[in-house]
């Protein structure tokens, strides 16, 4: 009886204090772009012309830059980690950190708080890296968490196929319905599919990278947590509003 009271008790503090790795993602995120060029909040970046220049300089000294990636410099080798972090607009932001905030909380909580974040990192290095290798001579750079957001969305398709998510489909004039995860998800993906066949090769958004952190995430879960059961949560697990 004591040792189900401890269990207890250790499992309702736990869920007190919520998912913390992905709020600290969020807020991390959050940090690095108000105190960047595209916040348009930080006057040590002037404005102007001047706001360009230096706009330029700190997305190629932060992001991915593709054609020196694979060059052998230890600084290049690790832009994939500090690019998780860099957005390049408000809208960029803000749209990765909701699909963050809608389906990171589950995802760690199966995950546990270590894995998750490793978990993060790791999907999103390899979702850039892959970009990267597969526009090598490129030199455009590339910013942004899409990678390892995506990974966490295949996750989630694995662990929570049931769960119901809030999604705005613009075709049907944003109204918001709710649907299971697993058919949201692969409509999400779908779409980059379709986009990145149609996608140039300048610059735009890196829907590869989202493809490729896609299925590492839900190729992780698989293989980690096949031979356990799927956790089953009730038609409302999952609240807040999606964007495919």
């Amino acid at each position: 009886m004591l040792n189900r009271m401890i269990v207890k008790w250790r499992t309702l503090r736990a869920a007190a204090r919520g998912p913390v790795v992905t709020h600290a993602l969020i807020a991390a995120c959050c940090a690095v772009f108000l105190v960047g060029p595209a916040s348009g909040l930080n006057p040590s970046y002037g404005t102007g012309d001047r706001l360009l220049e230096t706009g330029t300089a700190y997305f190629r000294h932060w992001g991915v830059v593709p054609d020196e990636l694979f060059g052998g410099s230890v600084r290049a080798l690790l832009t994939p980690l500090t690019a998780l972090f860099v957005h390049g607009s408000w809208l960029h932001l803000l749209g990765n950190l909701l699909f963050l905030h809608v389906f990171g909380a589950m995802t760690e909580e199966r995950m546990g708080r270590a894995a998750f974040l490793c978990f993060y990192v790791c999907t999103g290095y390899l979702a850039l890296a892959a970009y990267a290798a597969a526009n090598a001579a490129s030199g455009e750079t590339l910013v942004g968490a899409s990678g390892a957001i995506s990974a966490v969305l295949g996750a989630f398709l694995y662990l929570f196929p049931r769960a119901r998510v809030t999604s705005l489909f613009p075709f049907l004039l944003f109204l918001p319905l709710r649907l299971p995860a697993w058919l949201v998800l692969l409509f999400w993906f779908a779409l980059q599919w379709v986009a990145a066949h149609r996608a140039g090769s300048g610059p735009g958004v890196a829907y590869l990278a989202h493809l490729v952190g896609f299925s590492l995430g839900f190729v992780h879960a698989w293989v980690r947590y096949r031979r356990t059961t799927r956790v089953r949560r009730p038609a409302t697990a999952t609240e807040g509003d999606s964007q495919p």
